[in-house]
């Protein structure tokens, strides 16, 4: 048997590794304690659970949904933007409903990409984004993030031939992995980029509503011009504690909207009903204070990591969004051997930041998604393995 030239292109998943890895330590006989994979542990709220319970027994969901999504979630996620970003959308023509915001970030590169294209991506990123371009047979073009420029893109050092060929340019704020935030005035310099270069361009918002010490991240869109360039890709997973749900949508430029939609609708047939319109309670029922709730968490445990890793002077990013500590690795280590020895010696599990890009080498992931008690379990570890 032979497999298709194009899955050479790939590594194996970061985090499938990662699962392999406390996998083999925990046969070993080792607790783990896993900061690896950003994967809330709280459960999903029980008004949304109900709703979800109830629809499943609706017979109109038993058969295919619109392609395109639930015309009633369209509208609630028009309505929500409208509430939370100012943001007006046509909900026949500027939203998509998405299999979770994975799948849409996908098919919105398959759409936008041609072999050998440039695609203009963040360094240090979300693996998908680079794996999905070259499984394409595009070309991954990276815009490095340094901490010297808070893990925001200097726009003007982009090879301008490279932009110019680009069909498509990422970001992704707040961001994975390093927690870093923009302000406004970040996607205005962006959408005029766009403007400029002739390109799409796409923020991914995974952790919109992931925020602290009163940050409020903005929405791309709410940018002048930005509808004529841009779309945004807008997840429930993280906000509302739903990341097996897989539910999300695609706002922004009708013809991305259209463009991405019609390949959809020849790739996969909708999400079910019942979890469309469990997202539509989550959108609607009083969502700031699942927010707030779950921030509050979030917050206190990254107040935990961050009071340790001062104790022992090693340096980490500033984070006031996302639930990731984006920790620089100590002399002598690269990312790899500091995350295989941290797993070795004192079974704590990080996530490489070679992983996610070049740029991410002299870095590892913390991510704040396991209980309290096994991050203080993991803080005792870590000042252990320095002590030692």
């Amino acid at each position: 048997m032979r497999p298709a030239e194009r899955t050479k292109r790939i590594k194996p998943y970061l985090f499938a590794r990662l699962d392999e890895l406390k996998r083999e330590a925990t046969e070993r006989g080792v607790r783990v304690i896993d900061f690896g994979k950003g994967d809330p542990d709280q459960p999903t709220p029980e008004h949304i659970v109900g709703r979800l319970k109830r629809a499943a027994s609706n017979p109109r969901y038993h058969r295919y949904p619109p392609y395109a999504g639930l015309p009633e979630l369209k509208e609630a996620a028009a309505d929500y933007y409208r509430r939370r970003f100012g943001v007006e959308l046509d909900p026949e023509r500027e939203v998509l409903v998405l299999i979770g915001s994975k799948e849409g970030l996908t098919h919105l590169i398959w759409a936008y990409t041609n072999e050998g294209d440039p695609v203009l991506l963040p360094d240090p990123a979300y693996p998908v984004y680079e794996a999905q371009v070259l499984l394409i047979g595009g070309r991954p073009s990276t815009i490095p993030l340094l901490m010297e420029n808070d893990f925001v893109p200097d726009l003007a050092a982009i090879n301008p031939g490279e932009a110019q060929r680009a069909p498509l340019m990422i970001v992704n704020y707040p961001h994975n992995p390093t927690g870093a935030v923009v302000d406004q005035a970040f996607f205005r310099d962006a959408v005029g980029f766009a403007h400029k270069h002739d390109l799409v361009l796409c923020n991914d918002f995974a952790y919109a509503e992931t925020t602290f010490d009163g940050y409020r991240a903005p929405s791309v869109l709410s940018v002048e011009g930005s509808k004529e360039c841009a779309v945004e890709s807008y997840s429930l997973s993280k906000p509302f504690n739903m990341t097996g749900w897989r539910i999300g949508f695609l706002v922004g430029n009708a013809g991305v909207i259209a463009e991405v939609g019609k390949l959809k609708s020849n790739m996969d047939s909708g999400q079910f009903g019942a979890i469309q319109e469990a997202a539509i309670e989550a959108l609607t029922n009083d969502p700031q204070r699942v927010f707030d709730r779950a921030n509050q968490v979030y917050a206190r445990r990254r107040d935990m990591v961050l009071k340790t890793l001062a104790e022992l002077q090693l340096e980490a990013a500033d984070m006031k969004a996302t639930f990731y500590t984006w920790l620089v690795v100590p002399d002598g280590h690269t990312s790899e051997s500091f995350a295989m020895d941290l797993l070795e010696k004192e079974g704590i599990l990080v996530a490489p930041g070679n992983g996610y890009g070049a740029a991410g080498e002299g870095y590892v992931r913390l991510a704040l998604t396991l209980p309290d008690e096994d991050i203080d379990e993991g803080m005792k570890r870590l000042r252990r393995y320095f002590v030692r």
